[in-house]
């Protein structure tokens, strides 16, 4: 198929082979990849004190009886303001791993509907020699301002790297570490021309690159 090209302010069109990604796009699996992604992130340090952690005097504030109030064991109870947290979070590891036949899959999916959306743009960046906002600026001012953009590249670039870095939502990843969530939350897919053929070829099983399944 036909997907955009740019290059040097011009845009034009270029033929990719969309064989390798299929034209199903599995949203329950998408689903399923995004939410392992987001909890993986999770810092899972969230933290309370209970009554025993608190700090205060264990000796008890009143009489048992007599007094007309409820009756009270020591000031860092639950109930009274200042006191311990019962049942509160405590650090937890929220990671958990996906097989990486799902993932594949994920990624297959990603880049099939993207495709299909025409949200993927191959493109060439010999204007980065040095790191340029400017430059960055003008690339994304021609493919039309996308509010969300996602560039991958075919191995990691410094000078593109620092160009766009400053530009909110816009990610800079390699065809090496992008995944499902990077092209599903990153808006328009700019691509160096190759990266999707590296993609596919992380795509293919053991058994597709002639090996034992």
């Amino acid at each position: 198929m036909k997907v955009k090209s740019y290059k040097d302010g011009s845009i034009g069109q270029v033929e990719v082979d969309e064989s390798p990604f299929g034209d199903k796009i599995l949203y329950r699996t998408l689903k399923d990849v995004v939410v392992n992604y987001q909890a993986n992130q999770r810092q899972g340090s969230a933290s309370t004190k209970g009554r025993s952690e608190v700090k205060g005097t264990n000796k008890k504030p009143y009489r048992q009886k007599g007094t007309g109030r409820a009756r009270a064991g020591d000031v860092k109870s639950p109930i009274w303001r200042g006191g311990g947290t019962v049942f509160g979070p405590r650090p937890k590891d929220y990671s958990y791993q996906m097989p990486s036949k799902v993932r594949r899959t994920a990624l297959r999916s990603a880049i099939a509907g993207k495709l299909r959306d025409e949200e993927v743009v191959v493109t060439e960046f010999g204007a980065f020699s040095v790191p340029s906002a400017k430059a960055a600026r003008k690339v994304l001012g021609d493919l039309g301002s996308p509010k969300r953009a996602v560039i991958v590249l075919k191995e990691a670039n410094e000078n593109i790297h620092k160009s766009f870095r400053n530009f909110p939502k816009v990610e800079v990843r390699t065809a090496a570490d992008v995944c499902a969530f990077d092209l599903i939350n990153g808006g328009l897919v700019i691509t160096e021309s190759g990266v999707l053929e590296q993609v596919a070829s992380r795509l293919k099983t053991r058994k597709d690159q002639g090996g034992v399944a």
